[in-house]
């Protein structure tokens, strides 16, 4: 570690916001590098980056830097990265969920007009479901809830989640083949 980085740590041990800034310019443009390596999105990269610093601050993650701070921020930033990699691929996968409801033969045009009817439909569906099954694909389909959050919200386990969901979905699928 470098003399500088380990005065810096010292300043900040003692609440020092100065030493903050430091380490904040420092590390900042390089960190931002680092994570457009792994995202190939520059507002990504600097959120990613910028999200660091402020927990670092915030939650007073600086009292758990010793040795190698460098070291540290580029490791976090890469383990940040690969969280939104994965989050990025549970909502695609999420949203295809959703995209099974719509009939995906024919025309991008006759899909659209198609589109706000389907939509009207599922708004439908949704809003005739009762109870735990809607809880559970609010929570899980529209709020983005991981599922343990979900099951958490709900006061149920995981498995029952799973359980509610698949019944919901269910029931919607068979509401969409239905006609008008």
């Amino acid at each position: 570690m470098s003399q500088q980085d380990a005065s810096i740590i010292e300043r900040l041990k003692n609440d020092d916001l100065a030493a903050f800034d430091e380490l904040y310019l420092k590390y900042f443009k390089l960190l931002c590098a680092s994570a457009y390596f792994f995202l190939k999105n520059d507002n990504d990269a600097k959120d990613i980056v910028q999200n660091l610093f402020m927990d670092i601050w915030d939650k007073k993650l600086y009292r758990h830097f010793h040795n190698d701070v460098k070291g540290y921020l580029f490791l976090a930033v890469k383990n940040r990265c690969l969280n939104f990699i994965k989050k990025q691929k549970v909502q695609e996968v999420r949203g295809q969920g959703l995209n099974l409801f719509y009939d995906t033969n024919g025309d991008e045009a006759a899909r659209e007009e198609e589109q706000v009817g389907l939509q009207e439909k599922l708004q439908g569906l949704l809003s005739k479901m009762k109870g735990q099954k809607k809880s559970a694909i609010t929570m899980v389909y529209f709020n983005d809830k991981k599922y343990s959050e979900a099951a958490e919200g709900m006061g149920i386990g995981v498995n029952s989640l799973k359980t509610h969901l698949k019944a919901a979905l269910k029931k919607l699928r068979e509401g969409m083949k239905t006609k008008k």
